[in-house]
């Protein structure tokens, strides 16, 4: 005979067993089973983990720094220069447009890091109402306008936090839309417009208090649900807990 058979070798799994899933060399177990290298996963999540310093983090810094600057640009001459308007426009669609930016690399890029959940909400707001605040300040803008705008960004936010126990809620499309067209608006009374455009931006800013309320409604809506679901949830696992 010229050689054993696999049984009593230990098997061709077992000789080929000393190679861990992930590619590394590790330790067969028992009956020819691998065993993972000690160290492996805790390796995997340092590689995981994103830098500060990523392109996402920067995009929002710079919405962040972008703020103070719009404020200056937006009042420079006593706010009504056609010029500085077109400067402060210029730093406020910078803002939105790397707010779209920098949570789309985020996401894809897995470059997601705790300063990035906390600042981003932030520099979105803060462009936002600086904005609102400045148009209101001018004359430009109802205060109730702002007011309404504002409240619910805050309000909204404070929910969240709120039923965060008991879960997530998801931005909707509706959402969305609103902060697409919030900031159409926005960047329209930035601008120095008039005649028809003047006429048309009161026309969008409707529509974008209009979504801002309706989608506001749904958003405590979806909370109540999500908590009613949670406490549900968590009196069940009690009674389960109990028998």
């Amino acid at each position: 005979m010229t050689g054993a058979p696999a049984s009593a070798a230990g098997g061709t799994s077992g000789a080929k067993g000393v190679t861990s899933a992930s590619g590394v060399p590790g330790a067969p177990g028992a009956a020819g089973e691998t065993r993972p290298v000690r160290g492996g996963k805790l390796g995997a999540a340092a590689v995981n983990q994103a830098s500060l310093w990523n392109i996402a983090n920067i995009l929002t810094m710079v919405r962040l720094v972008l703020v103070p600057g719009f404020v200056m640009l937006m009042l420079m001459d006593g706010g009504y220069d056609p010029v500085w308007r077109a400067w402060a426009w210029a730093a406020f669609a910078v803002a939105m447009i790397t707010d779209v930016f920098d949570g789309h690399l985020a996401r894809t890029y897995d470059l997601v890091t705790d300063f990035g959940k906390i600042a981003d909400p932030i520099a979105d707001k803060a462009i936002m109402g600086a904005a609102l605040i400045c148009l209101s300040y001018l004359g430009d803008l109802p205060w109730w306008v702002t007011g309404v705008i504002l409240g619910r960004e805050l309000g909204i936010t404070l929910l969240r936090f709120i039923v965060i126990r008991y879960g997530v809620i998801p931005a909707s499309r509706g959402g969305k839309l609103k902060t697409l067209t919030q900031g159409i608006a926005v960047g329209m009374y930035v601008l120095a417009l008039e005649g028809p455009l003047a006429t048309l931006r009161w026309w969008v800013m409707a529509v974008a208090v209009i979504l801002t309320v309706v989608t506001g409604l749904d958003y405590v809506r979806q909370a109540i649900v999500l908590r009613r679901s949670g406490t549900a949830e968590r009196e069940a696992a009690a009674e389960g807990a109990e028998r």
